[in-house]
């Protein structure tokens, strides 16, 4: 259509319907690859990457059902236990049964894990207890209309009508009503429920009735999860268990309460008069340092997981997780997220794998790889090692190179297999010791072995000495839990240790009391000399007999219990100096090894002042507009309004002059 025969005038063209575009979704990988080091061989990298990301999903995921397990049973038997009670017709049951059966759930201030385990909940009541389950938050039940409407909602699975016109087409917007609209209240679910359970029994008419198992599945509760109870309004609260408290005759219902930091929160925020209408009853779960303890244990603390993060990373996230939010969940995603950073940006990454896979991408590598591979500092060390003509073999033959680190790959597995479990022997002998000298948690000497020899360390040699002093039944009990430790790895020296603990646990065993009271006899004897002192006032008699005691000690014969103690903590002390070393000490290490400390804190422990202002400085940095790139100190004229304000502010501060604003070149 053309206006070139009009001079003036408005014209209106509905805008044709767009063309549709064929359906271009672009895959994980198709992000993975673009800027990736090294893109020969991104594709099986980001396969490696995939694979361990699942890996860390999958076993993060098992290990949190695992600890949330007697929790969450005892919570269904709670339920259980609610439902049946009001079967029971005696006086006690009857005034139970007045009450609103409640559960608060201590899950402690980690909450961003706390969606994980409600979902948990949620499911295993959806599956053994009753279908007819609610979750809510404080953030979408501000008032108590919303409130109702929000269990009503997914109570019921429809939409629900409220008084105020808003909330009357908020309803009427709603995407996936599934039945029609019903009225707002307690009593609208009462007879919803009460046509439930009529169905559910004419359903089934050939059964006979009268069991009390059969009657609770035929009457199930009905469960009200408050995920956040803190931040709710107490007001609002108290109102909807006023309401509640006049429909539990005949609606089965029952609350749970997840609460972040004590149970007093409770009695804060209900008065007397709501509280006294609740038969509250406490559950408490693991504290988020033993989630984490497990975590590590089962995720990091192993060999079966190739990746691995050094001492600065570790760091890192440990202090995130202390000092700011408890949460397990958010330390996982610090682990995932170096390890795509470690995939993406180290082309090595590709020998992270398990050891056969490992052993087969080394005879896969190009030219490229091994020039990485001369470049490392851990191999540049290597070769320094080595005789002129050996380092001119591995700068110059390829071959030869690939299969000398297929040995250093077989090294650096083997360092793995036999450092974990010596990890847990020496945690489990100094764990228990007065000060801890070497930290009470198994990441701390993690932490002290991936940064340096621990063997040379003060706390050690404290340690040791405290070791020394081990009565026998300690001894024996914790040289036992070290051999329980080492018989389940399958390597040569560990082999060989597990038959030296044994060995030295017979003899321990086998040692007569006869040895243990020459000893105390000799004791005796050694310290006659302290009872005389007392007797003795001259000043050369006293030097005199501190010095013949002295003598005595020196030159007094261990008892055969302290020779066996000595050995076996000789024998612990050879398999740590010889298996504790830093990982750096180990050629090779950084195809495992993720190391930028620096790009984990950026992204996990953002600073958003240091970021705005360096957006509002220099707007460059984050737009990557050519207009914007300016001189160090001045802003180029195309630079947002507030860049400019900004940057009079920092000169004049509160006299700003709008004519020089609206002129800034």
């Amino acid at each position: 259509m053309s206006t070139s025969s009009v001079s003036k005038g408005c014209f209106v063209f509905k805008p044709s319907a767009p063309k549709k575009k064929k359906n271009s979704s672009l895959g994980l990988e198709d992000y993975f690859i673009p800027g990736c080091e090294g893109a020969e061989n991104s594709h099986v990298r980001f396969r490696l990457f995939d694979d361990l990301w699942m890996k860390i999903t999958t076993d993060t995921e098992a290990v949190q059902d695992e600890l949330n397990r007697q929790i969450l049973d005892s919570l269904l038997d709670f339920t259980r236990k609610c439902s049946s009670t009001r079967q029971h017709s005696n006086w006690a049951s009857q005034m139970r049964a007045s009450e609103i059966p409640t559960a608060a759930l201590m899950l402690g201030v980690n909450v961003p894990d706390h969606d994980m385990t409600f979902q948990s909940l949620s499911d295993l009541l959806q599956q053994s207890v009753t279908p007819h389950v609610a979750s809510v938050q404080a953030k979408e039940c501000g008032a108590l209309k919303h409130l109702m409407k929000r269990v009503l909602e997914r109570l019921m699975g429809a939409a629900v009508t409220v008084e105020d016109e808003d909330d009357v087409e908020e309803a009427e917007q709603n995407s996936t009503p599934l039945h029609k609209s019903v009225h707002c209240s307690l009593s609208t679910l009462c007879d919803w429920y009460i046509t439930k359970t009529k169905k559910s029994n004419t359903s089934t008419p050939g059964k006979k009735r009268g069991s009390p198992i059969k009657d609770e599945q035929q009457q199930p509760p009905v469960v009200i999860i408050f995920k956040d109870l803190e931040a709710f309004n107490p007001r609002v609260l108290q109102d909807f268990i006023l309401i509640c408290s006049r429909y539990i005759e005949h609606l089965p219902l029952l609350l749970i309460f997840g609460i972040a930091t004590s149970p007093s929160t409770i009695q804060h925020m209900l008065p007397h008069s709501v509280s006294s209408l609740l038969c509250i009853e406490l559950f408490q779960s693991l504290s988020c340092t033993q989630h984490l303890a497990t975590v590590i244990d089962k995720l990091i603390l192993t060999p079966e997981f190739p990746f691995k993060l050094n001492g600065k990373v570790m760091q890192v996230l440990i202090s995130i997780f202390l000092y700011h939010d408890f949460s397990v969940r958010n330390f996982i995603k610090g682990v995932q997220l170096a390890l795509q950073e470690h995939f993406h940006s180290q082309p090595l990454s590709v020998l992270c794998c398990q050891k056969k896979e490992a052993l087969l991408n080394v005879t896969q590598l190009s030219h490229g790889d091994l020039e990485r591979i001369r470049q490392l500092p851990s191999f540049r060390r290597f070769v320094e090692k080595q005789e002129s003509e050996e380092r001119m073999t591995l700068l110059k033959n390829d071959a030869h190179l690939k299969q000398v680190c297929q040995q250093l790959i077989k090294d650096l597995h083997k360092y793995h297999k036999n450092y974990y479990p010596v990890l847990r022997c020496l945690h489990t002998l100094t764990s228990s010791l007065p000060r801890y000298p070497l930290g009470k948690q198994i990441r701390e000497l993690h932490l002290t072995c991936l940064e340096k020899n621990v063997w040379e360390t003060e706390d050690y040699q404290s340690a040791m000495k405290l070791l020394k002093m081990l009565a026998k039944d300690e001894l024996i009990t914790l040289l036992q839990r070290c051999a329980e430790i080492v018989g389940t790895v399958k390597s040569k020296r560990m082999k060989r240790a597990l038959v030296q603990l044994e060995d030295l646990l017979t003899k321990l065993k086998q040692l007569d009391t006869a040895f243990t009271e020459t000893a105390t006899g000799a004791d005796d004897i050694l310290t006659s000399p302290v009872k005389d002192l007392q007797k003795k006032t001259d000043l050369f008699q006293l030097q005199k007999a501190l010095l013949e005691m002295n003598e005595s000690r020196r030159s007094k014969k261990l008892s055969p219990f302290e020779l066996l103690r000595n050995e076996a903590l000789e024998l612990i002390d050879s398999l740590v100096t010889a298996h504790l070393s830093p990982p750096e000490a180990q050629t090779l290490y950084e195809v495992c090894y993720y190391s930028s400390s620096a790009n984990v804190r950026r992204h996990l422990n953002a600073t958003p002042r240091t970021s705005i202002q360096a957006a509002l400085s220099s707007p460059f940095y984050y737009l990557q507009n050519e207009s914007l790139k300016a001189e160090d100190g001045t802003v180029s004229n195309a630079a947002p309004d507030i860049c400019i304000a900004y940057k009079l502010h920092l000169e004049c501060g509160r006299l700003i002059n709008l004519y020089d604003w609206l002129e800034e070149p």
